[in-house]
């Protein structure tokens, strides 16, 4: 499929782009972008949560009360989970979420997530550009250039360029990443994915590694 490549000021710059049929034109497979997704969100997740059981509390273990006589039910510790200040039941427990997920499916998952994206016609080819200083007026100007301003957008680019990030890291909905970082989740959270023109050989060195 060829796409028109836009530049910052929103227009045709004449030069098209093929895009790799391999990548963006695969099979969906949905399965594995539910999988993917699930993977990246459950390692998002830290695990650290934790209640005192009450082994863990600190107190007497005097037996409170007498056994018989009281009227009320029998009680032998007062780090018990009915009294105030007592261990938690079954209380949560550190845990890792994370699970094992081939790579095959993970590289299944973002084309399929990719062929989504352009069927929808979700995807802008962006000339490749740089920004002498960071300055997020500049970078809103080319969003409304490319009428993705009220969009999620995720931006694609071939190397690191920290002007570009730190002019886009206080827009509300927008990402900007590096080619090697694209994942599943970023590509379908986003309305527009917007790859820069040089994004799409490094995309395509990604999936071949």
């Amino acid at each position: 499929m060829e796409l028109n490549v836009i530049n910052i000021e929103g227009k045709e710059t004449g030069k098209k782009v093929q895009l790799n049929d391999h990548i963006f034109g695969v099979e969906p497979n949905d399965h594995a972008i539910y999988l993917d997704v699930k993977h990246y969100l459950e390692n998002q997740r830290h695990g650290t949560h934790k209640a005192k059981e009450r082994g863990q509390i600190n107190g007497s273990t005097r037996k409170i009360k007498r056994q018989k006589g009281t009227g009320t039910a029998r009680a032998g510790s007062i780090k018990s989970p009915i009294f105030r200040g007592g261990g938690r039941a079954f209380g949560p427990r550190p845990k890792d979420y994370g699970f094992k997920l081939n790579k095959k499916v993970k590289q299944l998952a973002r084309k399929s997530a990719l062929t989504y994206k352009v069927k929808d016609n979700g995807i802008i080819v962006l000339e490749d550009f740089s920004l002498e200083t960071p300055k997020t007026k500049d970078f809103l100007t080319i969003q409304n250039n490319l009428k993705i301003n009220d969009k999620k957008s995720l931006f694609v680019l071939s190397e690191a360029n920290k002007n570009i990030y730190l002019s886009s890291r206080n827009l509300k909905g927008v990402k900007v990443i590096i080619a090697s970082e694209l994942t599943t989740y970023d590509i379908l959270n986003a309305s527009s994915v917007v790859l820069f023109e040089g994004s799409l050989e490094k995309i395509e060195g990604v999936f071949n590694n």
